[in-house]
């Protein structure tokens, strides 16, 4: 079935066209850095805000126009299925994400969703090899059924964890069976909402402890995916465990952990949490964390998790200058965790959405790839710190510096002058080859 009939295959047409469903910036095949833009920038489509979010908020129901949601049950999973591989093939695509209870409903015992999702894979398993779309990762939703209450690895109920496990084993069996680049473990409801009921130890110490099962029942698998874990630092629980970048990475290296896990960043996440996006990718970066993107915005005006379509120029350039420092994403890519406004609810504003994150993130690349090859940021932080390379400086750095050594050559009264460190002008200088490339 067609069920995006009004729109055809989405191509590169440069930024003089006229025609609203063509990409002006993104063309898969023009290399930049090295690379082809597709190589880079690896994009993957996400199934829950495309194909089942409908549009709903806390203030008033769904208003997305779907032609399948004409349909219920496992009917609905099937339709889904063919909307999301014609989507992808007509947007140009080569990647897609989801959760396990995106793509097929639950039954009424475990055994019944399991076999709901058998079902839903195979087919799906058709249209990869058919369309050669791969899974760039799955994960498992445990934060949305009422049994989540109180958490699923960090639940204070043994029952939960164990079904908790249960399912997470499934959802590695389906990544497994689907190829799947990357596995993510997004915890929406590890954390707490007061410390009056919580035994915050033991909640970590089994969040660990579900991580290492993950790690051994993989590896007795043959699923060699990188795993992910995304940082949030709050809602729907009030104090999430994985705040940030840098707690994430404080919790991984307090159990053992890290050699098994990189980070799988969100920009949304990264503002709640009071930092950029740019930020949190420079940290997991400087710990060799970086792993994968979930690609949004927030509105700065509103105070929860709004998964806007990227758009911000600068924020998709600083972005991509960490990612081609980094040496890109390897098994990772960047994923559009983003759904359209209430208003925007007609099929044809799902490629307008899109087209926009592709297009942004594509100008992003070629703005990034310029500052880069300019050295316009790398020469002025040279400057910025080259009382390091020499002198006492170098003493620093080195490690032969002593409190006794510091105190002495801070004795000589030497006139301490620093220097403007030129934001305004650095800014201007990005805000000229954005506009440029």
């Amino acid at each position: 079935m067609d069920w995006f009939k009004q729109v055809g295959r989405i191509k590169y047409e440069g930024r003089e066209t006229g025609n609203p469903l063509a990409f002006r910036h993104y063309n898969p095949d023009e290399v930049v850095a090295g690379h082809t833009m597709e190589e880079h920038l690896r994009f993957s489509v996400a199934y829950w805000h495309t194909l089942t979010g409908n549009g709903s908020d806390p203030f008033g129901t769904g208003t997305m126009i779907r032609s399948w949601d004409r349909y219920s049950a496992m009917d609905l999973a099937k339709a889904r299925v063919e909307a999301m591989f014609e989507f992808i093939g007509k947007l140009g695509v080569r990647y897609f994400c989801f959760h396990d209870r995106d793509i097929a409903p639950e039954g009424d015992t475990l055994r019944e969703t399991n076999r709901n999702l058998d079902t839903i894979v195979e087919m799906m398993r058709g249209y990869m090899k058919s369309s050669g779309v791969k899974l760039l990762w799955n994960t498992a939703n445990m934060f949305h059924h009422p049994r989540f209450v109180h958490g699923a690895g960090t639940s204070c109920n043994a029952d939960v964890y164990a079904y908790a496990g249960a399912q997470l084993k499934k959802s590695l069996e389906i990544g497994k069976e689907l190829g799947a680049e990357n596995y993510v473990f997004w915890g929406g409801r590890e954390g707490y909402e007061t410390l009056l009921n919580t035994d915050m130890e033991l909640e970590l110490d089994n969040l660990a402890r579900l991580y290492r099962m993950a790690i051994d029942y993989a590896r007795e698998i043959g699923f060699d995916a990188q795993f992910l874990i995304e940082p949030k630092p709050k809602e729907p629980t009030k104090h999430q465990y994985d705040f940030d970048a840098a707690t994430t990475i404080a919790f991984l290296q307090r159990y053992g952990l890290a050699d098994h896990f990189k980070l799988n960043l969100e920009a949304n996440h990264a503002t709640l949490a009071g930092h950029t996006f740019e930020h949190e990718i420079r940290v997991a970066r400087m710990y060799g964390m970086l792993g994968s993107l979930d690609a949004n915005q927030g509105d700065l005006l509103l105070g929860w998790d709004t998964d806007e379509f990227p758009t911000d120029l600068y924020m998709t350039t600083l972005t991509m200058v960490e990612l081609l420092k980094n040496g890109g994403l390897g098994r990772g890519g960047i994923n559009f965790d983003a759904k359209v406004r209430r208003g925007s609810f007609e099929p044809e504003d799902l490629f307008y959405a899109h087209i926009a994150g592709m297009d942004s993130f594509a100008k992003g690349l070629k703005a990034a790839a310029r500052l880069i090859e300019e050295r316009i940021l790398d020469s002025f932080i040279e400057r910025r710190y080259r009382s390091f390379r020499e002198g006492i400086g170098e003493q620093i750095v080195s490690g032969k510096a002593t409190l006794h050594t510091l105190e002495q050559y801070a004795m000589q009264n030497r006139e301490i002058r620093n220097e403007s460190g030129r934001q305004e002008w650095l800014k201007a200088a990005i805000n000229e080859v954005i506009c440029s490339v």
